[in-house]
Formats: structure tokens, sequence, C-alpha cells
């Protein structure tokens, strides 16, 4: 079937009465518009009026390619074509319209053609707005996740306590710079575990982060390895000399952790060193420029101690720049399952027994702790129970006999016996632990209860990780 079969001629309409024909058109929500063969406009509904605000007779008797070259319907004219639901522009509208057109035959001759379409103007006038709208939402999502994520330097820390989130969001943006940051927190809590996160987030971190822990060096010592000493500095000083802490961290970071039991002294030439980004070595009369980020860190009470005289007040100034104070676990408690889960992949797997869990009752146990040796105790005792387990559940008995209360299950032997040296390791670090918590933290109190030397404490400070 050609398009002339399908197509309405003259010679219908002039069969229908042509006022009856009109009333039809006009009651169409839809523009009609039909041109003659050289494109003049020879009637337009009402539609076209309301929809389009111009007044019918203003346009009957125009050209409708004088008005709009591009319109579809003097394409169809021109064409022969049939349009459907074609999107167009009428610039001398300013309008945006759809709808379809085709041509009005006379035997095989194009005799002028009809459009039907509608005004889209308020349709794309919504949809760019709705568009614009979830272009705004995608932006303010797109914030709220940069917001919320943390770089991948910070993923060592784990936790989603609303508490520890925002100071760890606070670290990452500090991370960035190369101001000086001081982390506060007990013992415990994972100050050199956020200090490391912001070293490896900052742009020093292909260089080094030197860690210096102040309260483990004796004082008369603390000062050449601070700052590094000439050859016959001293008796038995190295031939050559020796470069300090803060001359390996040229470039990098440098972590002073319990910076609150540094000497008054020693407070006074590190304040110099903050002041001037310099240092001279004991012994020597050279200038050494640094390049370096200090990062401090405490679980003393910088501001009782400032009170009382000693720590000083220009010193805290300096290294307050970006103070961050680390909860303890006792108030993040809602994190104990996720830290016990890591903890214990890590620790089954040394064990051969990757499939270690807490049974309902022992995780009870560990939330109901205070938890005074923080996230280090609790590793601890997870090491201590993944030693004493023999299957795959840790049970109440397999803990601590301080977290089961009154002393219930204390000396429970057991399910698979352990080597001697792993008990004797497990025995030593809970007296570690005891000794410490008795201390309140003092670690020379501990250390004195202990009955070693201050070597040996800290030797076994590191090696169980407290």
């Amino acid at each position: 079937m050609t398009v002339a079969e399908n197509a309405v001629t003259s010679k219908v309409i002039t069969q229908w009465n042509q006022k009856i024909l009109f009333d039809i058109l006009d009651t169409i929500h839809d523009v009609v518009l039909v041109i003659d063969s050289d494109t003049t406009i020879v009637y337009a509904n009402k539609a076209y009026a309301e929809m389009l605000g111009v007044p019918v007779p203003k346009v009957l008797g125009r050209r409708l390619d004088m008005i709009e070259p591009e319109a579809a319907l003097t394409q169809v004219q021109r064409t022969g074509e049939v349009l459907h639901n074609r999107r167009s522009y009428l610039s001398s509208l300013g309008i945006d319209v759809v709808g379809s057109a085709f041509p009005l035959y006379e035997d095989d001759k194009v005799i002028g053609s009809v459009g039907v379409f509608k005004n889209m103007s308020e349709v794309v006038r919504l949809t760019e707005e709705l568009r614009h709208t979830q272009g705004v939402a995608d932006y303010l999502q797109e914030q709220l996740n940069e917001r919320d994520a943390l770089p991948a330097s910070f993923q060592e820390y784990i936790g989603q306590n609303s508490g520890l989130r925002e100071i760890l969001l606070l670290a990452a943006k500090v991370a960035r710079t190369d101001s000086t940051v001081l982390i506060r927190g007990e013992s415990g809590v994972g100050k050199e575990v956020l200090a490391r996160a912001i070293h490896n987030g900052s742009r020093r971190s292909s260089k080094h982060l030197i860690k210096v822990n102040c309260a483990a060096i004796p004082e008369n010592l603390l000062e050449s390895e601070l700052f590094g000493y000439e050859e016959g500095a001293f008796s038995g000083a190295k031939k050559g000399g020796k470069m300090g802490k803060f001359e390996l961290a040229q470039g990098g970071t440098i972590f002073l952790d319990e910076i609150g039991d540094m000497s008054l002294s020693m407070q006074a030439k590190l304040l110099r060193v903050l002041q001037e980004r310099e240092i001279e070595r004991v012994g020597g009369d050279k200038t050494i420029k640094l390049n370096i980020r200090v990062v401090a860190a405490t679980n003393k009470d910088l501001d009782k101690m400032m009170d009382e005289g000693t720590f000083r007040r220009d010193l805290y100034y300096r290294l307050n720049i970006v103070p961050l104070t680390l909860p303890p676990l006792r108030e993040r408690k809602d994190d104990i399952p996720a830290l016990a889960g890591y903890y214990l992949n890590k620790y089954g797997q040394q064990l051969d027994n990757p499939a270690l869990t807490l049974s309902r009752a022992a995780l009870n146990l560990l939330q109901a702790y205070d938890w005074p040796g923080n996230v280090r105790e609790l590793q601890n005792v997870l090491e201590h129970a993944a030693i004493l387990a023999g299957g795959k559940y840790i049970e109440p008995q397999h803990l601590p006999a301080h977290l089961q209360g009154e002393g219930e299950h204390a000396g429970t032997v057991p399910e698979r016996p352990s080597r001697l040296k792993e008990a004797v390791s497990a025995i030593e670090r809970e007296l570690m632990v005891s000794a410490l918590k008795n201390a309140n933290g003092n670690r020379s109190q501990a250390m004195r209860a202990l009955g070693i030397s201050r070597r040996a404490f800290y030797d076994k400070l590191k090696l169980y990780n407290l």
C-alpha cells in the first residue's frame, strides 16, 4: 500500500461539512497546523493559540518556511516523508515541540501537509530540573561518601564507632598537611597506629617514620639519641660520631611517644627544635637544618602537668596545633566484635586454627569488662585465649581469670595442652598486664613491682606488644 493510498486527500475534505470538521479539530488538545504546497499556513486550530500564545489570524496566510525554515512540517512538504514523534525546537517562539507530520495528496501530487504536535517546553524544563536535581543529589552523595571514607592508610584502624570515626576523619585531613600533631589518649588506645596512619597518608610517606619512646630512653641518653653526637663528645662516643633521630627523620616524620615523660630541660631543647627547625649534635657546633614533620603522643594529663609546672606551656602550644584524642575502648565497646574478629583471625592463622570464633558467653564477658589496658589489653587477652582454646570456639574458661569474675574458672586446664613455651609466655604476658593495671599505667611502678630491669621490662613490652 502506497503513501498516497493511506493519505487524506482534498476530495475527502470536500465531502465533509467544513464547520463540523473544524469543530472536531478544535476539540483536540494538540496543535493542528495545515500548510499548502508553498508552505502557506491555511489552518490552525484553537489549541495553537492556547498553547503557543499566538492568535490564529496572525499566522494564517504566512509562509511557514519563512517563519520556521527547519520545521518538521516544512520538511514533510519538501520530501513527502511521514514523520512520527519528532522533537523540534521552534526558534520563532522559543519552545520545544514533539509531534507527527504527514503530507496531503491529490492524486500523486503533494498539495500540502498536516502537523499535529504539542508544546513540550514544560516537560523539557521539568526534565532539566530533574536532571539538575539528580546531579545535585549525586554531588551531595559523593561529598557524603568522601566525608565518610577514610584513606587506605587509615584502614589499619579497626572500628565504626562514631566518636572514633570523627577523630580518624580529622586525622585524615591533617595528614595531608605538615602541621604538628599531638595525639592524646590512655595507654593502649593505638596512638602509634594513628601516628603511622598519619605518616602513611602524608606527602612524606615515601620517607622514614622514626619512632622515639621518650620514656624508654634514660634521661642521660635521650639528648644524644635525639640530636646525635660528634666524635669525642663523651666517653664511649663512636668514632665519627652518630646521627640522631631528628636527622634520620629528614624529609619524613618523627614520632615522639610518651612526650609527657620528657624532663623540663629536654622539653626546652625540643621547643627550640620546633621553633627553629634546626639542631646541633652533642659536642658539635654545626647547625643542621631540619625538614621534618613532628607527631607527638602522650597518655599523661598535660593540663594538670602544666598547672604543676612539670610540662612547659610554650611547648604544649607548639605541639597542640592539631590535637587528636583517641577514645578508650570502654567508650567504644561496639567495636569489640570487629576487633576480636580481626585479632582472632590473625592468631588463628599463626596457631593453625583459622576457624577461631568467640562464643556468645565469651563475647558478653569481653563487652562487660572495662578494659583499662584498652585495645592492647584486648589483643593480649585474645592471643592468650587463642593459645588455650582447643576447638573452634573461645569459651569463657579460655579467657584470663580477671575477666571471668571472682576467679571463676581460674586454673581450668585447657582443652588442648599447650606447649610449655606458649604457656609460660601467656602467664608472663598476663603478669605484665596485671602489673600495669595495678600501677594505673605507670611503667616505673609496674617495673618495680615485677622486680625486673628497665631494659628487660621494655623488651617484654615490645615482645608482647603491650
